[in-house]
């Protein structure tokens, strides 16, 4: 995309997020859309204020959103749900201070360590290039990105190694929220105006600093009946109950949902009605299910009926899959070639609770950890300019701010060269690649596990394949089986599998109410594992699960034995 041809500009790079050097003033006569889009972005940066590239420059969603946004009405207030502790936050001293800062001024507050002390005097990175995407074809033919200790300073970038290995303001760096501000207008368009970002060293830190925001010890916090391991792990040592709203194929039921809170009992309980749910909605971990749109319609209506907070949870949000064809397996080709042109890949993606939200209910938790790297332990959430006020206060005295590092790796790659649109391709390239790994467990599963006791919903997002194993039909069950004896038997079961070489993840360990089993589940990944080890662990626990059940062998094709 071309500035404005009639502007006096010099163009820095060719992504969509090319830095512009714009004459002050500039009034853009380039028009924009009703909603923000990809097109939008060059005309609304030459009409926006320049990025403070400075040390630990002030940052917010504000300085980055479109006119349009503002025009939208504010979310509500949530005073009556903040923690006690959340409540005691006051801004950090030493990085308020950084607002009195201009270039022309000597510091001696804040303890920046100058940057000629910096063992680091460029950084690079070879990364794929659009639509080059595969492993083989960014060996032989990425672009290699490289990051200089003062490249802010030579006008070669708005972003270097002086200023990203330094402290930073908590919030995250301009030049990196600017890109995740156009980036979640583009993508969810929140509807209320006071919307506001923080960058999160990855959605467990950020889900640890959300709990403490919204809960005091004794509180009930909401999630589904079968829930992420690490998120309960984190809310159980605060002195959180969890409580599991039954679910099916399409993830939480709107309908248990609202009976919950409606028939709530402080006494029997023992505390407080729950305000805050948890909630993984799109190929949900551990069960892959995933709420369609109108499931989140819904659950929202009864959010707003009880006036809960959600937490979205959304690492998996851009893998949603083609619908699953039996003994069939997507290709993808290389270079990669877009299934649907960017509008409509949009369009086709379940809409996000951020989304929907009115009210300004909704802490979004995004990351690159399933879509770029996990040890990138970058990310960011978004929500209502309160709670990411109060978020930004714990931020400060915790995790401060992401890596460095990462952050200016991140930048090269999604700012000075992917751009937006080339991001939103490589999100439709990861997107066909977790389809062809769905197939593929999907397709070993209806080959090698004895459908007499296994049945499974093909997943349509995420990583993981739900299996549910019929406990009435294992030689110990009985109808009064209480849930030691369940343990018992759903060990065995994960231990046959064990013997015979493959591992996999028991249901008990992602059951939000400890001690409530009633149904044996079993969570495979097909994330990592290539297809030939996917293939043989499927067959593997076919075997196994024969062996447990007293069921007759498989033949296998290729030696004649299981």
């Amino acid at each position: 995309m071309a500035p404005h041809a009639d502007r006096d500009v010099e163009v820095q790079a060719v992504t969509d997020t090319q830095a512009v050097v714009v004459p002050d003033p500039v009034l853009s006569k380039v028009p924009t859309n009703p909603i923000f889009t990809i097109d939008d972005v060059i005309p609304h940066r030459q009409n926006s204020q320049a990025v403070n590239t400075g040390v630990a420059a002030f940052s917010s969603a504000d300085l980055f959103k479109s006119k349009g946004a503002f025009k939208k009405p504010k979310s509500k207030r949530w005073d009556h749900r903040i923690s006690a502790e959340s409540a005691l936050r006051q801004p950090s001293s030493l990085k308020g201070a950084m607002k009195y800062f201009r270039p022309d001024m000597i510091s001696l507050c804040g303890g920046l360590p100058a940057s000629d002390y910096f063992p680091f005097e460029s950084m690079s990175v070879r990364v794929p290039q659009v639509p080059n995407f595969s492993e083989s074809a960014t060996h032989s033919s990425g672009t290699v990105l490289s990051a200089g200790k003062h490249d802010i300073a030579t006008g070669t970038s708005q972003f270097d190694l002086s200023v990203a290995l330094n402290y930073g303001q908590s919030m995250g760096p301009p030049q990196i929220m600017r890109w995740i501000t156009e980036h979640t207008e583009i993508v969810h368009n929140p509807r209320y105006s006071d919307w506001d970002i923080c960058m999160t060293s990855g959605s467990t830190s950020a889900l640890d600093i959300a709990l403490r925001m919204l809960c005091n010890r004794g509180d009930y916090i909401l999630t589904e009946e079968y829930s992420f391991s690490s998120a309960m792990e984190t809310a159980r040592p605060m002195g959180l109950n969890l409580v599991g709203v039954p679910m099916d194929e399409r993830g939480m039921l709107a309908s248990a949902l609202d009976e919950i809170l409606s028939n709530w009992d402080p006494v029997a309980r023992g505390g407080p009605k729950p305000f805050v749910m948890y909630t993984v909605p799109t190929g949900q971990n551990p069960t892959a299910s995933t709420q369609d749109a109108q499931r989140r319609k819904d659950i929202y209506a009864v959010a707003e009926k009880h006036d809960l907070f959600f937490l979205e949870d959304e690492p998996y949000y851009f893998l949603q899959m083609e619908d699953y064809v039996s003994g069939k397996t997507h290709e993808v080709p290389s270079p990669f070639t877009p299934p649907s042109n960017i509008p409509d890949f949009l369009s086709a993606l379940v809409p996000s609770y951020l989304s929907l939200d009115t009210s300004g209910r909704v802490l979004r938790l995004d990351s690159f950890s399933k879509i770029i790297a996990p040890g990138s332990r970058c990310g960011w959430v978004t929500g209502p300019a309160q709670m990411v006020e109060r978020f930004i206060r714990h931020n400060e005295v915790s995790a401060q701010t992401p890596s460095g590092f990462s952050e200016i790796a991140l930048f090269k790659l999604l700012e000075e060269n992917w751009g937006h649109k080339g991001f939103l391709e490589w999100l439709m390239f990861i997107r066909a690649e977790y389809t062809r790994r769905r197939d593929i467990i999907v397709n070993a599963c209806e080959r090698h596990l004895p459908t007499e006791v296994a049945s499974w919903t093909p997943p349509k997002a995420g990583m993981f394949h739900w299996i549910n194993v019929d406990l009435t039909k294992h030689p110990k069950f009985h109808p009064q089986i209480n849930q030691q004896e369940f343990l018992d038997i759903e060990e065995k079961v994960f231990l046959a599998g064990v013997d015979r070489g493959v591992l996999l993840a028991r249901g008990s360990w992602f059951r939000a109410e400890k001690g409530s089993d009633q149904a044996l589940f079993l969570r495979t990944t097909f994330a990592a594992a290539s297809a030939e080890k996917i293939e043989e662990g499927i067959r593997r626990m076919g075997a196994a699960l024969r062996t447990e059940f007293g069921l007759q062998q498989q033949q296998h094709p290729a030696n004649g034995h299981a």
